[in-house]
């Protein structure tokens, strides 16, 4: 079980429409919080248009922040190409040394996104291989002549590298997901999974990376949840399902089993299981009545979690 399991909360996305210093104050709450990171998600035009970026917004958290981790959760990598997408990280992990982890995915939760970006959904899990090769080989130092199926590169590379290149966390649930976590990544992220289910994934990565010849990974493995916090345990459902349903525009049934809500006692309980299955960190995407009761609650999670490990 892991001893020091990092507790993260997702950035508001409201947060970009209220300017500069409504960001800066989330952050400073956050620093002065329990709360270990800050993570962000990514998309490029989300059912009907909706999304930020998440490079950018990692870039901007780092700006106002001094001591949390910042976790892009996921970065849909196949929708870009690597050679941008590198130069990118190691700008953000040389203006926050240690500070930054790159979370990966492929998407496809709306592919018509995918489609708009120039990208074939059924070439996702291709295009991802390839492209987290290339894009760990950039990150090293190396320069790159490469022809490829998605990509081609001549006389590729960035300069400065970063000093401390960002583990790559990959996340997805499908057995091609966990392999390519284990052969290309340095850690995997569930969603949506039981405590048993996160617990036979996790062993399943680390399997495969030894069989890739990899034994010496810091693996670090993670766990993405809705939850939803309210003084009830009935008000904190009903504000996580309507939440829920209006981003996915699916039943909240689907999602209840992996979505904690309640008291911040009552969704720590629920989220204990994945600690003692192997998770290194867990990001919450908290539902409260605004942000300051989101904010009390998941750092009430985070000292009742690190007081169990």
């Amino acid at each position: 079980m892991p001893t020091n399991t990092r507790i993260g909360i997702r950035l508001p996305h409201e947060l970009f429409r209220h300017g500069v210093d409504a960001l800066a104050s989330f952050a400073s709450a956050v620093e002065n919080s329990p709360i270990d990171r800050v993570w962000t998600g990514d998309h490029v035009s989300f059912k009907g248009g909706k999304g930020y970026d998440g490079l950018l917004a990692s870039t901007a958290v780092a700006a106002v922040t001094r001591r949390v981790t910042i976790q892009t959760a996921v970065y849909l990598l196949p929708l870009r190409h690597p050679l941008p997408v590198a130069r990118q990280v190691a700008g953000i992990a040389e203006l926050v040394p240690g500070r930054f982890v790159f979370g990966v995915g492929i998407g496809g939760d709306d592919p018509l996104e995918v489609e708009n970006c120039g990208v074939d959904p059924t070439t996702r899990g291709r295009r991802m291989d390839e492209s987290l090769s290339l894009l760990r080989r950039l990150l090293a130092g190396e320069t790159i002549d490469h022809e490829g199926t998605a990509f081609h590169l001549e006389r590729a590379s960035i300069r400065p590298t970063p000093s401390t290149i960002p583990p790559i966390i990959v996340g997805g649930r499908s057995a091609a997901a966990l392999r390519r976590a284990g052969r290309l990544g340095d850690g995997w992220l569930g969603v949506w999974v039981s405590p048993q289910r996160f617990a036979s994934s996790v062993a399943a990565v680390e399997k495969e990376g030894a069989d890739a010849g990899r034994p010496e990974v810091d693996w670090q493995h993670g766990l993405l949840a809705w939850c939803g916090l309210a003084p009830s345990r009935s008000d904190a459902r009903e504000r996580l399902a309507r939440a829920m349903e209006a981003f996915y525009g699916m039943p909240f049934e689907r999602f209840e089993r992996s979505s904690p809500y309640g008291t911040p006692e009552e969704v720590a309980d629920a989220l204990r299981p994945y600690v003692e299955a192997g998770a290194t960190s867990i990001l919450l995407s908290p539902i409260a009545s605004n942000n300051d009761e989101a904010l009390a609650g998941v750092a009430r999670v985070t000292e009742m979690l690190s007081a169990a490990t």
